[in-house]
């Protein structure tokens, strides 16, 4: 009975430095981690804020001669989709739903980008981030105009 309390103890004294000694030596590995960790934190802080310094605000001409000529495609979308709208309430033509719909839709996108170019002005975000966005946007508005005119035409 005494050699098996003995023989457990001493299993019990192994078990108990080997778990200490992995213990101390994962510290080690954790203060490593946990520096890399920080190292790579401060790396992204100091990325966020160079690329808000980065971001460019709109000179006074530039976004002059950009909202006038915004304005104009938009004043253009305008008559073109009221050109649309008016060929389709013809007398004598079918009315496609589909059509009808597409054309309030648009016309609700061109609204909307008015309402963005308005809004602009008063939030001064990004200035190339909103330039690339909104003709991107644009562009793809008189795209969309121009493939339903054929297909109404057709």
């Amino acid at each position: 009975m005494i050699k098996t309390i003995i023989t457990l103890a001493v299993v019990l004294m192994i078990i108990a430095g080997t778990v200490s000694g992995c213990q101390s030596s994962a510290r080690p590995e954790d203060e490593e981690i946990a520096k890399v960790l920080d190292a790579e934190q401060n790396w992204y802080s100091v990325q966020n804020g160079a690329n808000t310094l980065q971001q460019k605000v709109v000179t006074t001409e530039e976004w002059v001669a950009f909202k006038n000529n915004s304005e104009t495609n938009i004043r253009s979308n305008e008559m073109r989709i009221a050109e649309l709208s008016v060929q389709l309430n013809k007398p004598g033509t079918t009315l496609d739903s589909l059509h009808v719909k597409r054309v309030k839709l648009l016309g609700q996108q061109n609204k909307d980008l008015q309402t963005r170019l308005a809004s602009y002005n008063k939030s001064h975000t990004d200035w190339e981030t909103f330039k690339r966005e909104f003709n991107h946007d644009m562009d793809e508005l008189a795209k969309a105009l121009k493939d339903l005119t054929t297909s109404i035409n057709k």
